[in-house]
């Protein structure tokens, strides 16, 4: 038996730093990876895929979403059972019991909305652990599994949150407890764990068959969620008595959310950082953040300007990460001389090179001042 392992789709997701129109295609970017699952499930033979939590991004979604989303999910043309997590709770304002999601829930979209067991087909079970608020007071996954008996059922187990084997709060009443996971598969009452929450691909514990599956489209930068853009393919072997699993990834994310630490302290450094930049391909889909430090002269730092000027123009999204970024900018020695004025105008140059080079409460004006000054003479030579 085969079916696809996925997660935290979060559909509806926004991200603030985005460039105009980048958010709709952002959001479709989304959209298409669940619909795209249909592809992978006609060329695997996958029987039916598992969502372990977070299906939306919130309850409170506009109708245009709701509507294209279930049409993403009919896509993908087996069943899809789909687990309410923290984002998405089985609340009083539910997504899942409004008018918009009962009435056009497609036929092959199956919502795990009660704890315990939902039964695929003869010999076959589905353990779910739904949220029904965002602030769970008991382990939901360990609550479906303490009963369950070990009687020749294969039984997948879908549940959302942390584990506590990996989260540093190990106090948090919400916890999954992986020593209960794990006696439940050593005592064969259950075979392979679904997890969402964590939305890099991860595996967990020893066993093989305990597994965060990640978001399917990145949501963060990949310093934070290091192995996202993933679906998982799992086999069991219904056959054997003991259910051996095998697990395999596949990509199907298409966005990247990238974050680049660069010292630029030279021409060459900020000429380097461009390269960098260019080299970076599909820059439609990518989101790029800065974390620069260095000391530039005037010239250089109004060249790093220009560059991240371009790239933000032609990225999803470009920016400086500021707590991260500490360039320090100050005029070299007759960085100035060569700029064909005279008289007051140059005078009044002079003024702010020496306001530039100290502590001055103005200083951080006479730099972008003089940065300003450098552009213009750039633009007044090109015309």
């Amino acid at each position: 038996m085969r079916f696809l392992h996925t997660a935290d789709w979060q559909l509806g997701m926004t991200r603030h730093f985005l460039n105009g129109e980048a958010q709709p295609r952002y959001s479709a970017a989304r959209r298409d990876a669940v619909a795209g699952l249909g592809a992978l499930v006609a060329r695997t033979g996958a029987e039916f895929v598992v969502v372990a939590g977070d299906v939306f991004e919130h309850n409170q979604l506009a109708p245009r979403e709701i509507s294209q989303s279930l049409e993403a999910m009919r896509a993908v043309g087996v069943p899809v059972y789909l687990l309410p997590g923290n984002h998405d709770p089985l609340d009083a304002a539910s997504v899942y019991t409004s008018a918009l999601f009962l009435a056009e829930r497609p036929e092959n979209v199956v919502v795990l909305d009660r704890a315990g067991v939902h039964e695929v087909r003869p010999g076959l079970q589905i353990v779910a652990a739904p949220w029904r608020s965002k602030a769970p007071t008991t382990d939901l996954t360990g609550d479906v599994l303490a009963d369950l008996p070990a009687d020749g059922v294969t039984r997948i187990v879908v549940g959302h949150g942390g584990v506590d084997v990996l989260d540093p709060d190990k106090d948090k009443p919400s916890l999954i407890r992986l020593a209960a996971v794990e006696a439940a598969l050593a005592r064969g009452a259950v075979h392979y764990v679904a997890l969402g929450d964590k939305h890099s691909l991860t595996e967990v514990g020893s066993t093989g068959r305990v597994w965060y599956s990640g978001a399917p489209e990145v949501t963060n930068y990949d310093d934070i969620e290091s192995d996202s853009g993933h679906v998982l393919l799992v086999d069991i072997d219904e056959q054997d008595p003991q259910r051996p699993v095998r697990v395999g990834s596949e990509r199907v994310g298409r966005w990247r959310f990238v974050t680049l630490r660069r010292d630029v302290d030279s021409d060459r450094e900020v000429a380097d950082l461009d390269i960098n930049l260019d080299q970076l391909g599909d820059k439609e889909r990518t989101v790029v953040r800065l974390a620069l430090t260095g000391s530039l002269t005037v010239t250089a730092k109004a060249a790093l300007d220009a560059c991240l000027d371009k790239y933000a123009r032609l990225f999803a999204a470009l920016t400086v990460w500021e707590r991260h970024t500490d360039i320090a900018v100050l005029p070299a020695d007759g960085e100035f001389d060569d700029l064909g004025i005279g008289g007051f105008a140059a005078a009044a140059v002079d003024e702010l090179v020496a306001t530039a080079r100290s502590d001055a409460d103005g200083a951080e004006d006479a730099r972008a001042a003089l940065g300003l000054l450098l552009r213009l003479v750039d633009t007044r030579g090109a015309a």
